[in-house]
Order: C-alpha cells, then sequence, then structure tokens
C-alpha cells in the first residue's frame, strides 16, 4: 500500500505572528493570542463564554461535551493573557448591553464568525506567507514542546484527543535538530571531569 502522506507543515515563527497580530483589527487581537499560544480550534475559541472564565486565579475551563474530545480541561492564563482577558472584561462592563461570550464580533453583539476578509488582508499588509487558522495549532504543540512542558500537559492544552493525532502537529524542525544539539552539547559539557563512581562510598565503621 501506498503511504499517505497528508500532514501539513503550517506554522507561524513567533516574529512573524507579532507582525501579523499587529495588523489584525482590535476584536480579533486577543482571539488570535489565544489560539496562537493554546492551540485551540477557531469554534472553540469563539464559544468561549465569560461563565468559563475564573477571575481569581485567572484560569479558563471549557465545559465537558463543548470540546471535540468532551474531555474536562482546566487552563491557566499567563501575563499577556491575562492583561488581554482583563481589558475585556472592563470593555463588557462598560457595554449598554453586554454578551456572554469572551471575544465578541466588530459590532459587539454576538460571538466571531468567519474572518477570512480580515484575515487575508492583515497577512497582505504584514507582508507574512499566509497560513490557516489551523497552523496556531501546530505552531502552540510546536512551542510548548520546545519550552520543555512535557507532552501529556501540552496535549491537555491543546486539547488532542489522541497522542497519535498530537504527533502529527508535534513536526521537529531545523530548529529543533539545532536546539537538541546544543542541549545535549551543554548537557554533556557539564559532565567534563564527572566519573561515574566518583563519589566515594560511606566509610565502615571500625569495629
Amino acid at each position: 500500500m501506498l503511504q499517505k502522506n497528508n500532514v501539513r507543515k503550517g506554522f507561524f515563527e513567533h516574529g512573524e505572528f507579532l507582525k501579523f497580530r499587529e495588523k489584525l483589527p482590535d476584536y480579533l487581537k486577543g482571539f488570535a493570542t489565544l489560539g496562537y499560544k493554546f492551540g485551540w480550534r477557531f469554534w472553540e475559541i469563539a464559544s468561549l463564554t465569560w461563565a468559563q472564565v475564573d477571575r481569581t486565579r485567572w484560569t479558563i475551563r471549557p465545559e465537558v461535551g463543548t470540546t471535540k474530545n468532551k474531555a474536562e480541561r482546566i487552563m491557566f492564563l499567563g501575563s499577556e493573557l491575562k492583561e488581554i482577558f482583563q481589558k475585556l472584561w472592563d470593555r463588557r462592563r462598560a457595554s449598554a448591553k453586554p454578551v456572554p461570550c469572551v471575544f465578541p464580533n466588530k459590532s459587539e453583539k454576538g460571538k466571531i464568525g468567519g474572518v477570512r476578509d480580515v484575515w487575508n488582508k492583515a497577512f497582505k499588509e504584514s507582508k507574512v506567507p499566509r497560513k490557516l487558522f489551523h497552523d496556531f495549532r501546530r505552531t502552540a504543540v510546536r512551542n510548548m514542546v520546545r519550552s520543555g512542558i512535557p507532552e501529556k500537559v501540552a496535549i491537555q492544552i491543546s486539547g488532542h484527543k489522541t497522542r497519535s493525532v498530537f504527533e502529527r502537529c508535534n513536526i521537529a524542525d531545523k530548529r529543533d535538530m539545532e536546539l537538541a544539539a546544543r542541549r545535549q552539547e551543554a548537557c554533556l559539557e557539564s559532565l567534563v571531569g564527572t566519573k561515574l563512581g566518583s563519589i566515594a562510598p560511606p566509610e565502615k565503621k571500625r569495629s
């Protein structure tokens, strides 16, 4: 049988993401940041409500059954996302007719739907090669693995149903190989002058 190779390899480098996000309209910047960092699917982010946000501990918890893998997950927000969520909350409190979704659409009357036009416009203006929203998913997985986050934790954050699907996103590139070589080299250099069994065993008590 012929081997099927349908794995996409679209990724955002960090600099690319920052340039691209800068050209997005304000109502989409936080939306894109959450996708870039957590690797959530578009509709998962669009469906996120304030009832799922704990502003005391700054965590978000998708309701069981609303995500593709139907598993309970809880995510802690980093400093950048905390700031974004706080601004969105302040704006919501000032609104005459606040909506339940965390990321309202441009008119602030409901959740975000199609973004194709503004998405393509941001790529054109930023001069970043065009990518899919789903490429945030692959990017988040790669960045978490590079950061040393255990795969089990990364899978829970991104919401992948199985490890095999997670592995399809976790594609190593030349930079990953270079980082691996550097880490191995640093580890070996730290062992210079250290020999197995160099630590003397405790002396026996004389009788």
